[in-house]
């Protein structure tokens, strides 16, 4: 079900569900943490291995195990902290910082399909697409897969009137926006459909568009971006027709069939 941002609050993540490496100090006698580590008998980088619990603070004891000697006087703690938006993301998916990272990534796209994926970290409808959408994105290696947070990116997205969550826009050279829809589990044909009508060879006889100028305007006033006339948003300005024609174009990531079938498959 898609996440409304006016009236409906998004059900919020309820399980931790990463692991995150980092180092937790010895401590002899008892610990003052609830959670206790157990040492595993294989030693990484001279130190032992040590596995907490996800409710423990942080805090781990190296009590000895016969069949593991402490080797150090730290351990290496484990805890479950990766959150569900940055799991299995592939080299293709790119997580967006700001409205002037978005603008240049459209600009600086080429001919090639750039879907921009707006999701909150609290929504349960984008949670449930994500392992889907990671999957069609290691389908489509030369489609450039952009993620928004709404929650770190609220007023960017408010101003491109993002009003519905998980939401997705198709861009695609000098045509700049192709398509815009809402899309959950249950209907991701429609995100199929829209992968296969517009991500076809294609060859534009311009820059890439990127966002409308009335939206490149309303950030600007709002100093999300650089002023609109700003080189860094018009990377090819005033670039001759001429060299647009006879520039090198590199097809070498068209889309077959077979990825188009193996879609299907999903």
């Amino acid at each position: 079900m898609a996440c409304s941002l006016k009236s409906v609050f998004c059900v919020p993540e309820l399980m931790n569900e990463s692991m995150v490496l980092g180092l937790c100090p010895s401590r002899h006698g008892k610990a003052k943490s609830r959670t206790t580590c157990s040492v595993s008998s294989t030693g990484f980088m001279g130190k032992s291995i040590a596995l907490a619990n996800e409710k423990g603070s942080g805090y781990c004891s190296s009590r000895t195990s016969r069949n593991a000697p402490i080797m150090a006087q730290s351990s290496i703690c484990i805890s479950r902290t990766l959150k569900w938006w940055k799991k299995n993301l592939k080299p293709n998916m790119i997580e967006i910082h700001s409205a002037q990272e978005l603008v240049s990534s459209l600009l600086n796209a080429g001919d090639s399909l750039v879907v921009v994926d707006f999701y909150s970290p609290g929504c349960g409808g984008c949670k449930a697409l994500h392992p889907k959408i990671c999957q069609i994105a290691e389908l489509y290696p030369t489609a450039i897969f952009l993620k928004v947070n709404y929650e770190e990116l609220k007023t960017m997205c408010q101003s491109l009137h993002i009003h519905v969550l998980p939401f997705f826009r198709f861009y695609r050279g000098a045509e700049g926006r192709v398509c815009s829809f809402s899309c959950t589990n249950a209907t991701i044909k429609k995100f199929k459909d829209a992968l296969a009508k517009h991500g076809s060879e294609r060859c534009s006889l311009g820059p890439a568009k990127g966002l409308d100028d009335s939206e490149l305007k309303d950030l600007a006033s709002i100093g999300e971006i650089s002023s609109v006339n700003s080189p860094l948003l018009y990377p090819m300005k005033g670039k001759l027709l001429e060299d647009l024609v006879l520039e090198n174009h590199d097809f070498s990531g068209a889309w077959n069939m077979a990825s188009n079938h193996a879609l299907n498959g999903l």
